[in-house]
């Protein structure tokens, strides 16, 4: 506990699973155990039994409370309603902060708090893009269309939270630059996923965990593990972790190329259960922000290996020879064959872990963020 006072703060946001749900699980965590009283607000559509466990787990330190209702993904007539039962639930939770993360999440906690405030209630209004809408091509009229919007909603903005170089600079060169208080603030991982998971017996060479759709590149993934194979004349093991859309377009394609009995695909599972089962992590995205599983593996002892996307350079450094150009599965697969077979690639590449932990670590993350609100709410 510091000297400043402590706050009511919500988190808003859509989607309960993937990278944003993890932001905010930590941010509670750390806020919570600072003092502060949180709560969560989003939507009740998404997730399965994996999500309901790990709702589980904060709830401890959720003061003020769970809040789920049903928010679509698309912008549709249906957000009204939503929008008008989400302000009920804030106004009767009087926070201090409003912290809105994604478009959707973002957008709710912006209006809600112009609201409170036209009524003369305190409350200060932040949003973190998480990548989202940045990912929008600014070239087609969808893209305009929602930049337009991020621009218009600055005006209700009292501070951005950009979770890497790249994100923030992205939005520069889609939205503008920022006319509002901006930081960036790495995200974090807490201090018991630095304990390092020791491998199984019979873990696989090379894991991807993560959704199943061609964003992420699983695609990549599987065309660059064959190319591995072919590289290293000998047969290796890999294995897929998650759910998602186009999961039979990739069991199709394993079964096609003879993959089948060398690339195992289980459902989401706990992060350090999956690492257990692997030597290496790949990460092979078309396109990312800073991606929690980056962190979640460097921190566990792992190898990774990625798409140089988003803020990825920015945790294994540029020009690291564990980074390669997205969709390029014939360096992938080099860069996989070389953490197999060159003596000390996994010491030469991946970051130090006391530098790593002092940038990396939820506790710096959430000390950062708080220390906005608290900064803003003085100004």
């Amino acid at each position: 506990m510091t000297d400043e006072p402590p706050l009511r703060i919500l988190h808003c946001f859509r989607s309960p699973i993937g990278g944003i749900f993890r932001h905010v699980r930590d941010l509670a965590i750390e806020q919570s155990a600072a003092g502060h009283q949180v709560g969560i607000i989003c939507d009740s559509s998404t997730g399965g039994a994996h999500e309901d466990r790990l709702f589980e787990t904060i709830m401890p330190y959720l003061s003020l409370g769970l809040s789920r209702m049903a928010i679509d993904r698309s912008i549709t007539p249906r957000d009204i309603p939503a929008f008008w039962r989400s302000y009920k639930e804030i106004r009767e939770l009087r926070p201090d902060i409003l912290h809105g993360h994604g478009a959707k999440g973002g957008a709710m906690a912006r209006l809600a708090g112009s609201l409170l405030r036209v009524n003369r209630y305190s409350v200060s209004r932040l949003y973190s893009p998480h990548g989202g809408s940045l990912h929008f091509d600014r070239s087609r009229w969808s893209g305009w269309a929602v930049f337009k919007l991020e621009r218009l909603q600055e005006w209700f903005t009292d501070g951005l939270v950009f979770v890497c170089r790249f994100e923030r600079q992205s939005y520069v060169d889609k939205v503008g630059e920022p006319k509002c208080r901006n930081e960036v603030i790495y995200n974090g991982v807490g201090e018991g996923d630095f304990e390092i998971v020791p491998e199984r017996p019979d873990a696989v060479h090379f894991l991807y965990i993560g959704m199943l759709r061609d964003l992420k590149g699983p695609d990549i993934f599987v065309d660059a593990f064959a190319k591995t194979e072919r590289l290293l004349k000998r047969p290796l093991s890999a294995m897929m972790i998650g759910d998602g859309p186009q999961k039979q377009e990739y069991l199709d394609m394993m079964t096609a190329r003879g993959l089948g009995r060398r690339i195992t695909m289980l459902p989401a599972m706990n992060i350090r259960e999956a690492f257990a089962r692997s030597q290496n992590v790949v990460v092979p995205s078309r396109a990312e922000s800073m991606p929690y599983i980056v962190l979640e593996a460097i921190a566990a002892g792992r190898t990774v290996i990625a798409s140089d996307v988003g803020g990825i350079s920015e945790v294994l450094g540029k020009g690291s020879a564990a980074l390669v150009p997205a969709g390029d599965s014939d360096a992938l697969a080099r860069a996989m064959a070389d953490s197999i077979t060159v003596a000390g690639w996994k010491e030469n590449t991946m970051p130090e872990r006391e530098g790593f932990h002092a940038i990396f670590s939820s506790k710096t993350m959430a000390r950062q963020v708080t220390s906005l609100y608290h900064a803003i709410r003085a100004g």
